[in-house]
């Protein structure tokens, strides 16, 4: 999950698999799969970094778990 500060300055947490699309119309819109829109005070390049980040986490932890399973058989 990345979070995320709603427009009013609340902080929530998102799923990125939920994304359809995201824009910028001044201010960041994010349209998720079922067709509900977020705004959000991140930019949109502040919010990709957030996904890529945590793409990065979980491939990390998929790669130690994966390693832990050779060495121990």
């Amino acid at each position: 999950m990345i979070e995320l500060t709603s427009f009013n300055g609340k902080i929530f947490y998102l799923n990125p698999d939920l994304i359809y699309r995201m824009e910028e119309v001044p201010d960041t819109t994010i349209t998720l799969v079922d067709g509900k829109s977020l705004i959000v005070r991140e930019s949109a390049k502040d919010v990709v970094n957030l996904i890529i980040s945590y793409r990065q986490q979980t491939l990390s932890q998929v790669a130690n778990v994966l390693k832990l399973e050779s060495e121990e058989g």
